[in-house]
């Protein structure tokens, strides 16, 4: 049954849906799939536009009443009724935390349904819930990965597609792909120092300080080298350089350092999906056998400032306490040989009007394979563009999204 909420300018519609785990296996395990009906109140017979957050493993953004809601979701209104999705797993959606099932194969098989192939088939099943015959959608990040899984196994379902940050390659191997964001990463660092050029020092201080001493953070984990070196995942974020240098200046051993450095890279023990199907979102048709860890350069064993980006590495689910229940899991999936998440074939030949916005400097999501994949689908109108980092919808998200609009319209 769906509730029906009223907030400072905005009509909310709750609504739970009962989708399958397994897909393939319809008749088989439910959990539950929760979405928020965003509206205008003179708007709530707009058409839909999803969005699709970006993680993996986050939920859908909480609005708070306009105009105090993300700058897009302000625009998106103008035209649209938002629905806002909790991926399988997260927010309101049936939780996922603890190990699941008794042994670690049988958890490992559990988190293989949490990818953007199963997202795309709880999406279908609740468009035709609501009555719907076709909605367009918004992925931001890993959200727009799930929005070309979309346009490749379910492009009836589609108006129209917009993706920000997230245009995923085809087909190529994981290595690969990671090759490429870490040279954007070492970019990005480089920058970093050149704005903050004392920082270079208080990241080598820092890093032999935790090396040769035991530091305690307030969850009992001990923070180590490798840890202080992931402070370059903030440098994707068009406000990132400021946090990491705010963050360096705490004394070390402070309150405020210790828990604001239980939280990096990220709160893991609130979202580990995003730590174990991390590079699963990229395995379209591989296996990754830690492929950020493999193909990390070697400038890295000579030079303990240079810091690593988004990416996820096996020794993270023995140092993080929040992460070691799924070590075993964690294992097996890295060895998982991945069903493929694209369709080439009928991206080809797609008839979605599709835009999307690739920001040059994205060290998350690389911009010449991201250019390289809107060659491969039909129609595909990219925006490619270095005024913003990854988070640009969250930046200056009216502006990007009324590009896109106007993009996918052929209006501009």
């Amino acid at each position: 049954m769906a509730i029906t909420v009223r907030t400072a300018g905005l009509v909310l519609v709750e609504h739970e849906f009962e989708v399958p785990l397994d897909h393939a296996r319809p008749d088989g395990e439910k959990i539950t799939v929760f979405a928020r009906e965003v509206a205008d109140p003179d708007g709530r017979d707009r058409p839909f536009l999803v969005f699709l957050q970006g993680g993996p493993g986050f939920e859908a953004p909480r609005p708070t009443g306009a105009p105090m809601g993300p700058g897009w979701l302000a625009r998106a209104l103008r035209d649209h009724r938002v629905l806002m999705l909790d991926q399988r797993g997260t927010g309101r959606s049936t939780p996922f935390g603890e190990p699941v099932g008794a042994t670690a194969r049988e958890h490992a098989d559990y988190l293989s349904h949490f990818r953007a192939d199963s997202i795309v088939r709880d999406c279908e099943l609740v468009r035709e819930a609501l009555g719907v015959e076709q909605w367009s959608v918004l992925g931001q990040s890993f959200g727009g990965f799930c929005t070309m899984t979309y346009l490749s196994l379910a492009p009836q379902g589609l108006r129209a597609a917009y993706s920000t940050g997230g245009v995923p390659p085809l087909g190529l191997h994981p290595d690969e792909i990671y090759r490429a964001t870490f040279t954007q990463t070492l970019t990005n660092v480089e920058r970093y120092y050149q704005r903050y050029p004392e920082d270079r020092a208080r990241i080598r201080e820092l890093y032999e300080l935790v090396e040769s001493k035991e530091i305690r953070l307030p969850s009992g984990d001990r923070l180590t080298g490798r840890r202080v070196r992931q402070l370059g995942g903030h440098l994707g974020m068009s406000d990132g350089p400021e946090h990491l240098h705010y963050l360096l200046e705490l004394p070390v051993g402070s309150r405020a350092f210790g828990y604001d450095w239980d939280a990096q890279p990220m709160p893991f023990h609130r979202h580990p999906i995003y730590a174990l199907l991390n590079e699963a979102c990229y395995a379209d048709g591989f296996a990754t056998r830690w492929s950020a860890e493999r193909v990390m350069p070697e400038l890295y064993t000579d030079d303990v400032t240079l810091l690593t980006g988004e990416h996820v590495f096996p020794w993270m689910f023995d140092e993080l306490g929040a992460l070691a229940p799924h070590r075993e899991a964690a294992n097996l999936l890295a060895d998982r040989e991945w069903p493929r998440l694209y369709d080439e074939d009928r991206l080809r030949d797609n008839e979605v009007p599709v835009a999307a916005a690739v920001y040059a400097d994205d060290p998350y999501v690389d911009a010449a394979l991201s250019m390289r994949t809107a060659g491969q689908v039909r129609g595909m109108r990219p925006w490619l563009t270095n005024e913003y980092l990854h988070n640009g919808l969250r930046a200056d998200g009216g502006r990007i999204l009324g590009r896109l609009f106007d993009l996918a319209a052929g209006r501009a």
